[in-house]
C-alpha cells in the first residue's frame, strides 16, 4: 500500500514543530529516539500531538511498535482508515397523526 502522502506530510509537520526543525531534514527511515533525540517523554508529547491533528487514541500497548517515523505513519493510515465514515444521517420517523381514542367503551 502507498503511503498516504497528506498523512505522512501531517506527521512530518508535527515532529519538526515539536524538534524545532525543518521538515525537509525529517525523512521516514529515523528513528524517534536514535536519529530524532526523541527520550520517552518527548516521545509521548508527540503521540499526543499527533492523536490530537488526527482525532484519534493511540493506546499505551501499541507505542512501543512506533519506532521511525515511517512506523508511526503507516500506524495513522491504518487507524484512520478502520474508522467508518460517518453515514447519511437518518431522519427520526414522524410522530404519528392518530392519537389514541379517549372514548369510554360501554
Amino acid at each position: 500500500m502507498a503511503p498516504d502522502l497528506a498523512i505522512a506530510a501531517r506527521i512530518h509537520t508535527a515532529l519538526a514543530d515539536y524538534l524545532k526543525k525543518d521538515v525537509r531534514t525529517i525523512e521516514a527511515r529515523h528513528a524517534l529516539r536514535d536519529d530524532l533525540g526523541l527520550d520517552s517523554m518527548g516521545t509521548i508529547e508527540l503521540l499526543y500531538r499527533i492523536e490530537e491533528t488526527f482525532d484519534l487514541q493511540i493506546p499505551d500497548e501499541d507505542l512501543q511498535k512506533l519506532r521511525t517515523v515511517g512506523d508511526v505513519t503507516t500506524y495513522v493510515e491504518g487507524r484512520l482508515k478502520s474508522v467508518p465514515k460517518a453515514g447519511p444521517v437518518k431522519k427520526a420517523a414522524k410522530p404519528s397523526s392518530k392519537r389514541p381514542s379517549t372514548k369510554k367503551k360501554g
